[in-house]
């Protein structure tokens, strides 16, 4: 069985990584043959919305999945015309726009926080007079990892603001005074059985994921959760890993953005659960029976921002693993994760702050974990 992925980044790497033992085999379409994937599978060389490009990748494949959100959907339909796409055009084109991604929340019961759709500075003006400030102006499309948007704390942010991002459709979102970030990583086959992760509490530094702890250090609400993302499941068919991240206000849940695909959130499962998220997005856009999500432990996941630290350091600690994704460093980038697995809460503590300490000393900053 072939699978290709559209897209050789870190998280194609690591499906495939996940799906060799499964006697499956991976083409890769990307841009660059330097990507992480061709690592570990062949790469047709090509941008994401040649025709000509996608047309080869079906052709070579069972089945079509992809490891990024900035697939043209009317060429990710057109491929599906030829080989099953996983997971299908319309939940990727919703998830593409942060304002259809609010009316899809909504259209199943999901709490956002406030929004207003911005096409015009005074289309801004009217949006902030509507929800107050502080707000958050954000791109609609293409914005990921803390890019293209701005806090809006004061009046006098507009004029800046609307110079950085107006060149785009935009979308102004209230502010909401979380307690944490939380996220649920879940997974559905076409049969329509379904699996879910424990929620994991996420930390972020200017916009970007620093760490991961699942189970969450404090029940968070589960089972809404789950129940709100079979839901999205089954009304667009899904098959493959969804996550949702979302704010936690005071036990509630405000839905912040999903992903249809696997997530960094989830790279926790590699080791700290029974069945990882690559394996079990293979399992579910191939109709396979979905593994066991249950946790092995308490597990910390850290990215590593701009630079790796030693190897031998981190494999030192018991119990850590080390995941270098082969990338070329630059500020801020995601050059690949420590995982560490601990039996309680406390001993996770104390090996996420001895984590932090050695990826900040790699990165050149001995900022506060």
């Amino acid at each position: 069985m072939s699978i290709g992925i559209i897209g050789a980044g870190q998280l194609g790497r690591m499906i495939a990584l996940a799906g060799y033992p499964m006697g499956l085999k991976f083409t890769f379409l990307d841009r660059s043959d330097q990507a992480p994937g061709a690592q570990v599978g062949n790469i047709i060389l090509g941008d994401f919305s040649n025709a000509d490009a996608l047309a080869k990748l079906a052709r070579e494949v069972s089945v079509l999945t992809y490891d990024v959100e900035n697939v043209p959907v009317e060429a990710l339909r057109e491929a599906a015309g030829d080989v099953p796409v996983h997971p299908g055009p319309a939940i990727l084109e919703a998830a593409q726009d942060r304002l259809d991604e609010k009316q899809a929340f909504a259209d199943h019961g999901i709490a956002t926080a406030p929004y207003r759709r911005v096409d015009s500075r005074e289309d801004l003006g009217a949006a902030v007079k509507a929800l107050g400030l502080p707000a958050v102006l954000k791109r609609r499309r293409l914005g990921y990892d803390g890019r293209g948007q701005r806090f809006l704390h004061e009046p006098s942010d507009l004029d800046e603001a609307w110079e950085a991002l107006g060149d785009a459709p935009l979308i102004l979102e209230g502010f909401v005074d979380f307690d944490r970030e939380v996220s649920l990583v879940g997974v559905r086959n076409p049969s329509g059985d379904t699996a879910f992760y424990p929620l994991s509490e996420n930390v972020h530094e200017d916009g970007i994921l620093r760490y991961s702890l699942a189970p969450a250090p404090k029940n968070g609400p589960q089972t809404k959760a789950e129940d709100q993302m079979r839901s999205l499941m089954e009304s667009y068919g899904y098959a493959g890993v969804l996550t949702i991240e979302y704010f936690e206000k005071d036990g509630e849940l405000i839905a912040n953005e999903m992903a249809p695909r696997v997530h960094n959130s989830g790279h926790w499962t590699i080791e700290g659960a029974a069945t990882s998220q690559f394996e079990n997005h293979l399992r579910g856009i191939l109709d396979l029976p979905l593994g066991d999500t249950r946790p092995r432990g308490r597990a910390a996941m850290v990215n590593c921002l701009g630079g790796m630290p030693e190897m031998s350091e981190v494999i030192a600690l018991p119990d850590v693993h080390y995941h270098d994704y082969g990338k070329a460093a630059r500020p801020r980038r995601k050059l690949g994760h420590l995982t560490a697995i601990r039996e309680n809460d406390a001993g996770r503590s104390d090996i996420l702050e001895q984590l932090l300490e050695i990826v900040r000393r790699a990165e050149g900053d001995q900022g506060p974990g």
